[in-house]
């Protein structure tokens, strides 16, 4: 059987007495484009950081093909990170430099390439998200669409085998939601890169995904293909998929539980 490109092995996971992680157990293999569900708050980002390594578990392990990400050297941690591209919630671009120096930044990091050769691989980069002929432009130029664009184009200059995104159409509207979840798909198959996305809104995560994984009070309840997602018999799956306002995720008794 295929070795999982990122494997979260029982990771349980708390910030001072309140528990996030507990004892999750996901498996992200090469190519999938994984979509992880989950209310607000309730963990779906943190397990982004620790397979970063910005977090590292109370207990359980995340490991990266061979690696033990939780136990790596701050040196060959960031040599990991160079195989992983994120693009952040909010594109996170630095606001005081234009475009080319927000994606040359990454591999200027590295010292591995000369300037002519970063401004051939940015150019590359930016045609790849349509965003060609923007390098001079700074960040508050741009829209908000156009700046999740740039913040893809930034993940993808180390060539990375993996890219996540932490709610990728946060704050568009739905036509340009549609249009960077086609961007996603597009790029991930072109490129051949597994992806984790991070969301919770419905009609992004069915666009987009080979496989969801639900996480809920700290577990996941839920790991299949979408289709296996809408026709769930779960209540806490049909409520969160369906948008429905009664059910387990806003009974007293569940809230109370989880808290």
């Amino acid at each position: 059987m295929e070795t999982p490109l990122v494997h979260l092995d029982k990771v349980f996971l708390a910030f001072e007495d309140k528990g996030v992680l507990n004892g999750v157990d996901l498996q992200i293999h090469h190519r999938d484009r994984l979509v992880v569900l989950g209310q607000s708050g309730g963990g779906k980002s943190t397990m982004l950081r620790l397979i970063l390594g910005i977090l590292r578990p109370k207990s359980g392990e995340i490991r990266y093909k061979h690696l033990r990400v939780n136990r790596l050297s701050r040196s060959k941690l960031n040599l990991l990170r160079s195989r992983i591209g994120m693009v952040y919630q909010y594109s996170a671009l630095i606001s005081s430099l234009n475009v080319r120096d927000n994606l040359a930044l990454p591999v200027q990091e590295l010292g591995r390439k000369s300037e002519a050769e970063i401004d051939a691989l940015i150019e590359e980069k930016l045609a790849m998200v349509g965003m060609s002929g923007t390098e001079k432009k700074m960040p508050s130029e741009l829209s908000g669409g156009m700046r999740k664009r740039v913040s893809l184009a930034r993940a993808l200059m180390l060539d990375p085998e993996l890219v996540l995104f932490d709610e990728p159409s946060a704050g568009l509207d739905p036509i340009m939601s549609s249009v960077i979840d086609q961007l996603i798909i597009d790029l991930t198959e072109k490129t051949n890169t597994t992806s984790i996305i991070v969301t919770h809104e419905m009609d992004s995560a069915f666009r987009i995904a080979t496989r969801m994984a639900m996480l809920y009070q700290g577990k996941i309840i839920l790991d299949s293909e979408p289709e296996d997602f809408k026709t769930s018999d779960n209540p806490v799956v049909r409520q969160f998929v369906t948008g429905e306002v009664a059910g387990p995720i806003t009974e007293p008794e569940a809230n109370a539980d989880s808290s």
